[in-house]
């Protein structure tokens, strides 16, 4: 059967561009330049309200589970929220300028943040605090954490450094031609990058050396998702020139370009991207329904 993607909830969310956005299974938030987060609840299809606790653009959202929200903004401050009650639980100040990004590790335990004052710091989500500072020689604009939680990746310009959970210390580096705008793990070991051009490339976090490499899009990549659908690998890719695609990717033919699945030409300049899941297990008709269509790939 064939993917499509259709429009199912627009809503004109915020008075400025849109910077950030995240999603868990009932929950979308977005982030953006007018220093807001709205919510959207997934189910009902309606707005569920706005959190207003930073000053500056908001420039990362993550959900850890069903029940905390971290967002870091331009402010410097990480806050951490209750998505029950959507309660700011603790607001850190974590950067002596923006806070660029933010990744929590897969126990929840732990969440690494990068900032403009060139430092890459560890938060102890347990007791709400600073555990240990890394100064880097460059501002990093990404961190992200691996699936498996072993390593982490920063992101500084056009160069990304692959650190090691026990050690702290950097086992390799991939350096690609262009800025890097956006990154994202597709198994523990393999990378997909994305830069200000048109190019994805999958990367061996091992070997350090590109397995792949596909034009995408006509303009340049501004953000990936990947998600696993009936043992699919599913890339969703988003662009400046307004498309988003899905690509199928044979885990097994790595260094086959993977094929499209659909495409759509959503008429706008896209600037962040996220993926909500149906859940299928919530009903049987739901699963049957996810296996006969991909209308529950919400995008």
């Amino acid at each position: 059967q064939p993917w499509v993607i259709v429009p199912d909830f627009t809503h004109h969310a915020h008075s400025a561009s849109l910077s950030a956005v995240a999603v868990n299974n009932r929950y979308v938030v977005t982030g953006s330049r007018d220093e807001t987060i709205q919510i959207y609840d997934m189910k009902k299809k309606a707005e569920h309200g706005a959190l207003l606790q930073h000053n500056g653009t908001v420039t990362c959202l993550e959900f850890y589970g069903a029940a905390h929200l971290l967002s870091g903004a331009e402010d410097g401050i990480i806050c951490i929220w209750n998505t029950k009650r959507w309660e700011c639980l603790k607001s850190i100040k974590a950067h002596k300028g923006h806070v660029t990004s933010l990744s929590i590790h897969p126990s929840g335990k732990l969440a690494l943040s990068v900032g403009t004052d060139k430092t890459l710091r560890t938060w102890n989500l347990v007791e709400g605090r600073s555990a240990f500072i890394k100064n880097l020689k460059q501002n990093a604009h990404i961190i992200k954490w691996s699936p498996d939680g072993e390593r982490y990746v920063t992101v500084i310009t056009n160069k990304v450094d692959i650190y090691r959970l026990d050690t702290a210390s950097i086992t390799g580096t991939i350096t690609t031609e262009k800025r890097i705008s956006s990154l994202r793990f597709i198994t523990d070991s393999i990378l997909a990058i994305a830069g200000d051009d048109e190019i994805i490339r999958f990367y061996s976090c091992d070997s350090q050396k590109c397995l792949c490499e596909f034009k995408a899009h006509e303009n340049r990549i501004k953000d990936i998702y990947s998600f696993e659908r009936e043992g699919q690998r599913v890339i969703v890719t988003a662009s400046s020139d307004g498309y988003i695609k899905m690509w199928n990717l044979d885990l097994n033919k790595i260094k086959d370009v993977p094929s499209l699945l659909c495409e759509v030409n959503t008429k706008a300049r896209l600037t962040c991207l996220a993926v909500w899941l149906e859940q299928a297990s919530e009903t049987k008709e739901n699963s049957d329904k996810a296996a006969t269509s991909s209308q529950g790939n919400r995008t």
